[in-house]
């Protein structure tokens, strides 16, 4: 079982933990990683690039001179894809770009970046994150005191005074153990855990 200390609001060790490590210390597979990954990018993407086709574009409705007699190769429409301000052959139009990865994928990539985490020591455990009041000034100083400032951080929905000290750090982040996910795990290089929100986390991964 791996163990790690269990902190208080001022940095000091008040205890350990033990891991389970069917989550924690797994193999790290970091193809699974990558392949997560992209899936919640390309759920994140806009996808609302769009240009006009030829039907679309204003104007064009006459034909430019007649058909035959000219000399000139006959022409339909001035808006036309061979034409000056003509529309658009073949274009991109809104469209989505997400796709689902197996769950058991999703799971096994989940305890490889929580199992990097911890072999890079890079997971930090607090017995708790109560904070009085929610202040900014407070969370930052509690980060600084153990080098997280840049730092994920999970812990119950219901600590709402550490989800809104969180919100206006420029490098931290606040989650609730329900939306842990991969890629915010790597886009952190600390991931700070309370001791409730690390069983709840343990349990849901465990195999």
């Amino acid at each position: 079982m791996a163990t790690v200390d269990v902190l208080n609001l001022s940095g000091e060790k008040v205890g350990s933990l033990e891991l389970d490590d069917a989550v924690f210390a797994t193999e790290v597979k970091e193809h699974l990683l990558w392949e997560v990954v992209k899936e919640q990018r390309a759920a994140r993407r806009a996808g609302t690039h769009s240009t006009l086709r030829r039907d679309e574009v204003r104007g064009g409705g006459r034909k430019p001179f007649r058909q035959k007699g000219t000399g000139r190769a006959r022409q339909g429409s001035t808006r036309a894809p061979n034409h000056v301000g003509g529309g658009k052959v073949f274009t991109p139009k809104p469209r989505d770009y997400s796709y689902l990865v197996p769950k058991k994928v999703r799971r096994s990539a989940l305890r490889s970046a929580l199992s990097l985490r911890l072999k890079e020591q890079k997971l930090l455990v607090f017995a708790n994150l109560a904070l009085e009041e929610a202040k900014t000034k407070r969370l930052a100083e509690v980060l600084a005191r153990v080098a997280a400032e840049d730092a994920l951080i999970v812990d119950g929905k219901g600590n709402v005074n550490l989800a809104r000290s969180a919100r206006n750090l420029r490098e931290a982040q606040f989650l609730p153990p329900e939306g842990l996910n991969v890629y915010d795990i790597l886009r952190h290089p600390t991931l700070v855990m309370t001791l409730p929100s690390a069983k709840v986390v343990e349990e849901a991964l465990r195999k």
